[in-house]
């Protein structure tokens, strides 16, 4: 394949992504996005592999790599359950950046080609750069796939001087990039490059670890960022313009979903980065701001589907406790139960709901919800006064009417869906246990909220037998 055709595939190809992030915005158009973005890797990945760059000899080792990475994604995406998704993508992220750091010691070692004056700098300073970057999104991501599969715990990690220490190696690795730069040979260059990339491995660690449970969807949406600027600079590196162009626009959207959510929590980017709220899940109430008071109401399954029944507006809100009882495919069924006797029912979604963005939207399509009964928060808090029931399923922050109630709260000034509002709230918890935040919920109080407890799943299968009934 000649270079004129392969530039041709890259240019279809980057068109492609750019119509895959379009599709993939709206939950109506996702499934054609994911399509866009299968076919454009595909002509990629082909572009690539016949392109004028690969060798016969190279062919072999090219094969055999995609076929024991297409097994093990193939074995993924057949084994992994919707509710480990946001584990999977943490470490997907960090398979990126270690592709980076092997491709930057790969090219530095590279003597094939030879560069003299200002490209051997330019090239360097993007070896340099990309191994940075990509250590760093590598440790961070295996530390978030650990606090998201509950095998590291949601509770910030605040070492003394903290910031102090993020700075020490910051200058550490500027000293040891100009070290690196001013290397005469690969030798004497290798250790100021490996030093680095040890200092940017525990920094990654070091940055996660500071980062709460709550702000863990910040997180996800962060390192996906990272990933992007990663593979734009592997790009660099190898001089290939659709990783350039590719891992830009993964960048730059990550980035700005990263900021998306950061308003949705009325937190500032730094202010995460600097050492998220929150703890392990299930923990008890953080000390601090006003402590709510009085008794809570328990109801049981049958009198839930007695009040949906009865119900002319109903509102769902879901939350990771859902995703965690699988119980969205019950969820379904109750709400097409209800729509069939006449009931409006919607659902509202927080855009910090479970533990990524977009988690909820993915469990809900999963289970078959129609994308038009699904709403934004924003589109759905005026709607509450005018709401009989306002069910919330196993979220806790999301629904806390101390964000907006107490000023001194942890979450004071973040967004929330004001179920409160509702004629009656239904909240579904295992038990009173705060939420990822750590902050008790004055919703469990309040005289028109009542508490149904127990496994999502079970109340659900519960519920939904005493509507059929």
């Amino acid at each position: 394949m000649s270079s004129s055709l392969v530039t041709m595939a890259y240019i279809a190809a980057t068109i492609l992504f750019i119509l895959s992030l379009g599709g993939l915005s709206n939950p109506e158009t996702s499934r054609r996005g994911n399509l866009y973005g299968i076919v454009g890797m595909t002509i990629a990945v082909l572009a690539t592999v016949f392109g004028p760059r690969v060798t016969a000899a190279g062919f072999p080792w090219i094969i055999g790599s995609l076929a024991v990475g297409g097994t093990i994604g193939l074995y993924a995406a057949r084994k992994v359950q919707m509710t480990q998704m946001p584990e999977l993508v943490a470490i997907m992220h960090s398979l990126v950046g270690l592709a980076a750091c092997i491709v930057g010691y790969a090219s530095y070692v590279d003597t094939s080609i030879t560069f003299t004056g200002a490209e051997k700098a330019i090239h360097e300073v993007e070896i340099y750069l990309g191994i940075l970057i990509g250590a760093i999104t590598f440790s961070g991501s295996v530390i978030a796939f650990g606090k998201l599969s509950g095998k590291i715990s949601g509770k910030p990690v605040l070492l003394p001087a903290r910031h102090w220490l993020n700075l020490a190696g910051l200058l550490a690795v500027i000293w040891f990039g100009a070290a690196f730069l001013g290397a005469h040979d690969i030798d004497a260059g290798m250790m100021p490059l490996a030093v680095m990339t040890v200092i940017a491995l525990l920094f990654g660690v070091h940055m996660v670890m500071a980062i709460g449970g709550a702000d863990m969807p910040v997180v996800v949406s962060m390192l996906n960022s990272y990933s992007g600027w990663a593979a734009a600079a592997t790009g660099f590196m190898l001089s290939n313009d659709l990783l350039i162009v590719t891992g830009a626009l993964v960048g730059s959207s990550g980035a700005i979903l990263s900021y998306i959510m950061c308003q949705a929590m009325n937190r500032n980017f730094i202010s995460v980065i600097a050492g998220g709220f929150g703890t392990g899940g299930g923990t008890a109430p953080a000390a601090g701001g006003a402590q709510p008071a009085g008794e809570v109401t328990a109801i049981s399954a049958v009198e839930t589907a007695e009040l949906l029944r009865d119900s002319k507006s109903v509102i769902i809100v879901p939350g990771y406790g859902m995703a965690v009882a699988q119980a969205q495919h019950t969820v379904y069924e109750i709400t097409k139960l209800l729509r069939e006797k006449g009931v409006n029912v919607r659902f509202g979604i927080h855009p910090v709901a479970g533990r990524m963005p977009g988690h909820m939207n993915v469990l809900l399509a999963e289970a078959k919800v129609p994308y038009d009964i699904v709403f934004e928060m924003d589109e759905l808090n005026e709607d509450f006064p005018d709401t009989d029931v306002a069910m919330v399923i196993g979220a806790n922050d999301i629904v806390n009417p101390a964000a907006e109630d107490d000023p001194t709260s942890p979450i004071a000034g973040m967004p929330v869906l004001q179920v409160w509002k509702a004629r009656t709230s239904i909240v579904m918890k295992r038990s009173m246990a705060s939420g990822y935040a750590g902050v008790d919920n004055p919703l469990f109080y309040k005289d028109n909220n009542r508490m149904l407890f127990g496994d999502a799943k079970t109340m659900l299968d519960e519920v939904l037998l005493a509507l059929k009934s």
